[in-house]
């Protein structure tokens, strides 16, 4: 009996789907366990080949599947804004001191044993801190990053309590419990860079190592969203520019991303916004700011005449790479923001009184999405700011 025409039109279009719910959840959370989500880890598996040969050949990245874990090695770029973020109900971008324990319990456990105490765990943390000529205390904020380290682990499967709770250690140094250690899960997490890197910086610089330039620029793309015309060099942006069409199917088959291209670069579009563990816009005080803010810059921007910016050498130095870039200085950001705050003092929360700090915040959130470059005392206002500026007309030949 031969299959109707329309039935094996639906299972291809099924598989299509299959495969890109998979592909994109996989971007989003490269480590995939059982325990959180057996559904997605049973679609991985079933399309784990076709899934390994898509990420290899496109974008040099590596799939490893076990019997209840996927890992996701993004080996040809690491995305230089993008934390780790605690395991709590309002997560954070983790601290140094909360990176350094992460790394040092890491190394404690690595090699096993599959069931430990705290006190023991521990016990082997200090002794990878003294290898490592870290200095550990008792104080209660290196206690409580080591907790904070301990429940990211947990989160992602890497361990789980059997007896009693970490978070007694908090407030009592004293305090114990039981530890199950899925060694096997720890030796997936590092990237392959890591192990010849000995520093952030070296392994930023290994990660632009462009063994495949198309490689490169589609995890770039892929990891940032957005690639600019000044993070490449004349051949490559020649070259993307002229198989864009290429590009656009690769990514709407994998992802169902649309690919955006304008004079200062591409950008990534996700129709669903699901890709993204940073939405801009965002609700809250410092996302309404951002938003505020870059509406104020770019009026401010564009109604001034060159000769009336408030810093001449500046305006003279205006766009050095070519990028559409504008420059404004940080007093001028926080006189904005602080205008801002007083508008909105009603609505806002108390992180806006301190204009300095909170000024501080909405340009994180607006360099973590490529809005800004923030250099010294100069904020670069980038082009695709001005796509969310309600008063300025943007222009049809620069980037959205």
């Amino acid at each position: 009996m031969t299959t109707p025409p329309a039935a094996t039109e639906t299972a291809n279009r099924q598989q299509e789907l299959d495969l890109r719910s998979a592909a994109r959840h996989l971007v989003r959370h490269p480590l995939v366990l059982a325990e959180n989500d057996p559904e997605m880890l049973a679609l991985i598996r079933r399309h784990e080949h076709t899934l390994d040969r898509w990420f290899t050949q496109r974008f040099g990245y590596r799939l490893q599947v076990t019997a209840d874990t996927a890992r996701l090695f993004k080996s040809s770029v690491v995305a230089r804004r993008r934390p780790l973020l605690t395991a709590t109900s309002q997560s954070r971008a983790f601290s140094s001191r909360e990176y350094t324990l992460l790394a040092l319990s890491l190394a404690a456990v690595a090699a096993g044993p599959t069931v430990i105490s705290l006190r023991d765990l521990i016990h082997e943390i200090r002794s990878a801190a003294t290898d490592a000529d870290i200095v550990l205390t008792e104080e209660a904020t290196d206690r409580r990053a080591l907790v904070t380290a301990l429940k990211w682990m947990i989160q992602y499967g890497l361990a789980s309590e059997m007896h009693e709770h970490i978070d007694r250690y908090v407030s009592d140094e004293s305090a114990d419990a039981v530890l199950r250690i899925r060694p096997d899960r720890v030796a997936l997490l590092p990237l392959p860079a890591l192990a010849s890197s000995e520093a952030a910086p070296q392994l930023l610089d290994r990660s632009d190592r462009r063994l495949s330039s198309r490689a490169w620029m589609r995890s770039t793309l892929l990891e940032e969203a957005v690639l600019y015309r000044t993070d490449l060099t004349d051949g490559e942006w020649a070259e993307l520019r002229q198989r864009l069409g290429e590009e656009g199917a690769i990514f709407d088959d994998m992802f169902g991303l649309r690919l955006e291209s304008r004079a200062e670069g591409i950008m990534a579009i996700d129709p669903d916004n699901e890709m993204t563990d940073s939405r801009f816009p965002r609700s809250g005080t410092v996302g309404h700011a951002a938003l505020l803010l870059l509406d104020r810059l770019a009026h401010s921007v564009s109604s001034a005449p060159v000769e009336e910016q408030p810093d001449n050498q500046i305006a003279e130095n205006r766009d050095p790479d070519g990028a559409g870039r504008t420059p404004i200085t940080r007093d001028e950001v926080v006189e904005v923001v602080t205008a801002l705050a007083s508008e909105h003092r009603r609505y806002w929360s108390q992180d806006a009184q301190n204009p300095e700090r909170f000024a501080n915040d909405i340009l994180d959130l607006l360099e973590d999405h490529r809005l800004v470059e923030v250099t010294g005392d100069v904020v670069w206002l980038l082009p695709p700011a001005w796509r969310y500026s309600v008063d300025v007309q943007y222009q049809q030949d620069s980037l959205l």
